[in-house]
């Protein structure tokens, strides 16, 4: 791992431990689908293919978090080092208004909550969906292997089942009175009215068709096709908005990256409507006037600077933030060193601030997130969703595909930068970002968590460059957040320091975790990769060295 300082211990313990190797990495929030992913570089595919095979997988044995009916970012490194961002975000129906849904509050934390939460369950709160086409799409453009191969890991899963992990099973229990309502749903994982425990076995017959339909036809068995026609009947019986039209009109947007400059590392994420590159280089832009490495981590003094870098990113997000096709995002304006100095200047290192946007302008913890590196360079770090825990907790019948709540992240209150508008594009958290040194590839890193996604992402980078943590120690660190009420700190931060952090104004909540499991995948001087996974998921590295024969090898009998 190459960082700013040398490294040192940190001052928690580590649950995981990563993995190296020298011909190519997959770390995933499933062993299952890392090791999808591991399968189609030991078959001689690049970083995408892996990528996209996990992905798939991941809607088989993660299906609370992913969904072919969702949406999410990649951010794609190629090998001769030019970076792409693939946007296949979900989109408001083209029947949607702004006023669509009934409000009850403008506080933060309940801005989006609506009349019988039409916003976040059911039909209604159904996006178009972007995943598919998007997958899809960087298979055909940048993969080498063919649609039905990808995918033949995903079909093996969902058609001979696999082993629920506790995990699974406590989101099928968070989620339990919602999932009821469903009658598909409720087969699968109510059985018997229970949910399904630790180490049963769950087995989706229909949902292994739909995905062979996939792989005979591609993209178009949704977008044009017999799972598109599902789709939309279902939608038109249950009072939601998505039609053949919306499918036909979808889209992935390839967009060029987010890029700033931290101690000598160069920073790269996605664009708006993503939130995370230009808020990442915001704050890092901020943190930057201060020796945060000095200071030491999970001091006082660093969460205090932290927090009010978090606070100044999410008053400027809510009125700067949104599909750059609706509202014009200044993004050099907040990405620059001098916006950065004019707002460090209001930070008081003893007393924490409400903070105002310093411009004007013209979501959900359920997600999960696929790191992979190859040994020709290839690099993919993508976050994907069908945003709330199990999406909006219908099942489209006779497809096994669960749709997505997507509408959730639009800020249900006409007027606004994050309004709905038809066609409009969801704006997100995510945060599938990257890091370079000299040029080179340096890590990769990503995790699910909704608000708190990019200020954990940040967090990471803070402890790679300034606090030189190792990969595992950085990914597993404790974190906070705040959006600008009350400081949230997990369980491992000493009380000394809550204590400090309340005699300086900040409302402090204990919390058992911020955000979802982050994994990575570092590259080292000497071309060795690093993975890791956090305690929070299921996250699994899976690392692959060695190689084929010396060439020219004979051997006889």
């Amino acid at each position: 791992m190459t960082s700013a300082r040398p490294p040192h211990a940190a001052p928690f313990a580590c649950e995981k431990r990563p993995a190296t190797g020298s011909r190519g990495m997959v770390v995933t929030n499933h062993p299952l689908a890392s090791a999808a992913g591991s399968q189609m570089l030991l078959a001689g595919g690049n970083a995408i293919d892996a990528a996209i095979a996990a992905l798939f997988a991941l809607t088989v044995v993660e299906p609370m978090m992913v969904g072919v009916l969702g949406g999410g970012v990649a951010h794609i490194r190629l090998s001769d080092g030019r970076h792409l961002i693939l946007d296949g975000l979900s989109t408001a129906p083209l029947a949607a208004t702004p006023d669509m849904f009934e409000t009850l509050s403008d506080e933060i934390g309940k801005s989006r909550d609506t009349r019988g939460r039409e916003n976040l369950i059911g039909p209604r709160a159904v996006a178009v969906p972007g995943a598919l086409a998007a997958w899809c799409e960087a298979l055909a453009r940048f993969g080498t292997l063919p649609l039905a191969e990808v995918l033949a890991p995903a079909i093996a899963l969902a058609e001979r089942g696999f082993v629920a992990s506790p995990y699974l099973s406590d989101c099928i229990s968070d989620c339990a009175p919602d999932i009821a309502s469903d009658p598909g749903l409720s087969a699968l994982f109510l059985p018997g009215g229970s949910p399904l425990k630790p180490g049963e076995r769950l087995i989706q017959p229909a949902y292994a068709q739909s995905l062979r339909l996939i792989a005979q036809a591609g993209p178009a068995a949704l977008y044009e096709g017999p799972l598109g026609e599902a789709l939309a009947d279902f939608m038109t019986t249950r009072g939601g908005l998505i039609g053949m039209a919306d499918l036909a009109a979808y889209n992935p947007v390839a967009r060029e990256p987010v890029r700033g400059t931290y101690r000598g590392f160069e920073i790269v994420g996605p664009p708006p409507p993503a939130s995370s590159g230009v808020h990442i280089v915001q704050m890092l832009n901020i943190l930057e006037g201060y020796d945060i490495g000095g200071l030491g981590f999970g001091s006082a003094d660093a969460v205090h600077l932290m927090a009010e870098a978090l606070k100044i990113a999410f008053a400027d997000r809510a009125v700067a933030t949104a599909d750059p096709a609706f509202v014009k995002v200044p993004v050099g304006r907040l990405t620059a060193k001098a916006y950065a100095d004019e707002r460090r200047a209001g930070i008081d290192l003893g007393r924490t601030k409400r903070w105002t946007p310093g411009l004007s302008g013209g979501e959900s913890a359920d997600t999960t997130h696929v790191t992979v590196a190859d040994a020709a360079g290839n690099v993919v770090s993508t976050t994907q969703t069908i945003n709330g825990l199990f999406g909006a907790c219908v099942q489209i019948p006779g497809t096994g595909m669960l749709a997505n709540n997507y509408m959730f992240n639009f800020d249900p209150h006409p007027g606004r930068a994050l309004s709905i508008a038809p066609g409009k594009r969801c704006f997100t958290s995510m945060a599938p970002m990257m890091a370079l040194r000299g040029g080179k590839f340096a890590f990769a890193l990503g995790l699910p968590g909704g608000l708190r996604i990019f200020p954990s992402a940040m967090q990471a980078l803070v402890n790679l460059i300034d606090h030189g943590m190792s990969l595992q120690e950085a990914v597993e660190a404790p974190r906070i957040w705040t959006e600008g009420g009350a400081l949230e700190l997990e369980q491992a931060f000493p009380e000394a320091i809550a204590a400090d952090l309340a005699a300086r104004g900040h409302v402090i909540a204990r919390v058992q975790r911020v955000a979802g499991g982050m994994n990575a995948i570092a590259l080292d001087a000497d071309g060795t990769l690093t993975g890791a996974a956090c305690w929070r998921a299921d996250g699994t590295p899976v690392a692959i060295s060695g190689g084929l024969a010396r060439a020219g090898v004979r051997f006889s009998i």
